[in-house]
């Protein structure tokens, strides 16, 4: 097959690694690609992935077969809808069903209708109807962002002033358009697990699980950001955590193959959940593979990815069949000093092979590109998924760090404590 990704970070990075591993991969291209993901596939520049004109024309040009779409912009703008009007087969749910991401409201108002365990919520226009909720319901609350923020819009507040400052800020446009609507919700305890599922044809073939990190520094502190690392799987998560977390999933699915929804959901439907002294409670969807939770799941996948992939595009759940290794994974996100604030890029990037070379290692590019010189530059907040499989998850957390010494740029950051928390998790959660 010819295939094309869209997206340009360190999840499409190990999409267009895992797809140029099966023998049905013929022409490989991401759009954009980075400096990493040019090793396996075709980078394509000059093209917006959320201009779907330009898409077709180049599916055409190419003789595409099928489209994975990595990130949620252009399936919140419909790209997917647009291709497959024009014939292309697309691995990524439509505009509609992309609204589990693209906004919160809808979301919450989706769990609701299927019965899917969640927090109690209230989702508001008005600046000073939200104020006055979070007054009259007090703290600890969080305060979403209705729309896209790049996984920055959710603030948990331990105090009112926070959770007002957090309100404020939304209808001042700290996050645009995506938060001219808040989605108010009550405050849930416990650890959380993300568990992500293939789905088609209203059925969820759920996949291994992992936690991600998504403060900014060790401790948990600081900011939240797109990721820090993460790991797979959770080991804390009981048969009947599992079993209920599955049925969410499966709640979901069968709803999404169901008006008002206008098509079958067609790719990946990410579930984040909290792990609740009641069970687990749904934290939020996303409508695409989790950022950095795929740096973990894929290389734990034996199954074809293509074979997949093409499964779920043509909404055929029947020819899905999973297989994992048992070895866990961990990663640890290698970012830009400042993020997630403001920072430098064009740093030169020393080590990546040197990384690579031990033993079950693997270094996915998030925010990457290559000067005239073939010199491997910084081009983002972050820059590198260090990713290590181990026969436990101490020897895969060791040899993650053992690879993030070796790799060196101006101004990196990173945790130093992911998978650390384990323990402390376990014993919170019994």
């Amino acid at each position: 097959m010819n295939i094309a990704v869209l997206g340009s970070g360190g999840r499409e990075h190990a999409i267009v690694w895992a797809l140029a591993a099966s023998a049905r991969c013929n022409s490989l291209y991401a759009i954009p690609g980075n400096g990493g993901s040019e090793d396996v596939a075709e980078n394509v520049s000059g093209l917006d992935i959320c201009d779907a004109t330009a898409l077709v024309g180049f599916c055409r040009d190419h003789a595409i077969d099928l489209v994975v779409i990595g990130p949620e912009a252009p399936l919140v703008a419909g790209v997917a809808d647009v291709l497959r009007d024009a014939g292309v087969l697309v691995f990524g749910p439509d505009a509609y069903g992309a609204q589990l991401e693209g906004s919160k409201a809808f979301s919450k108002r989706f769990m609701e209708d299927n019965n899917i365990p969640t927090a109690a919520y209230r989702s508001f226009d008005n600046k000073n109807e939200a104020l006055a909720y979070v007054r009259e319901m007090g703290a600890p609350i969080v305060v979403k962002a209705d729309g896209l923020a790049a996984g920055k819009g959710v603030i948990v507040a331990d105090d009112i002033k926070t959770a007002e400052d957090a309100v404020e800020e939304c209808f001042a446009g700290a996050f645009g358009e995506a938060g001219q609507r808040v989605v108010i919700e009550e405050c849930l305890s416990g650890p959380e697990c993300s568990l992500l599922a293939f789905v088609c044809g209203g059925q969820a073939h759920c996949m291994v699980t992992a936690q991600d990190h998504k403060r900014a520094f060790d401790g948990d502190m600081g900011p939240n950001t797109g990721g820090m690392g993460v790991y797979s799987p959770v080991p804390f998560v009981t048969a009947d955590d599992m079993a209920a977390m599955r049925q969410s999933m499966e709640l979901a699915a069968a709803a999404c193959a169901r008006p008002p929804f206008p098509l079958d959901y067609r790719g990946v439907l990410y579930g984040g959940f909290m792990l609740t002294a009641a069970g687990p409670r749904m934290l939020e969807f996303n409508a695409r593979f989790g950022d950095p939770e795929t740096q973990v799941i894929l290389p734990r996948l034996e199954t074809d990815l293509v074979d997949i992939m093409e499964a779920v595009a043509k909404g055929n759940p029947h020819a899905i069949d999973l297989t994992w290794s048992n070895q866990p994974a961990v990663c640890v996100v290698l970012a830009s000093e400042g993020y997630p604030g403001s920072y430098e890029t064009g740093k030169v990037i020393l080590g990546v092979d040197d990384a690579e070379a031990l033993e079950g290692v693997r270094v996915f590019h998030a925010g990457t590109k290559r000067n005239t010189d073939g010199e491997l530059l910084t081009a983002g907040g972050r820059v590198l998924d260090v990713v290590a499989l181990g026969d436990t998850l101490e020897e895969a957390r060791a040899r993650a760090y053992e690879a993030c010494e070796l790799i060196n740029f101006e101004g990196k950051q990173y945790r130093t404590d992911i998978g650390a928390q384990l323990t402390a998790d376990c014993m919170q959660y019994k």
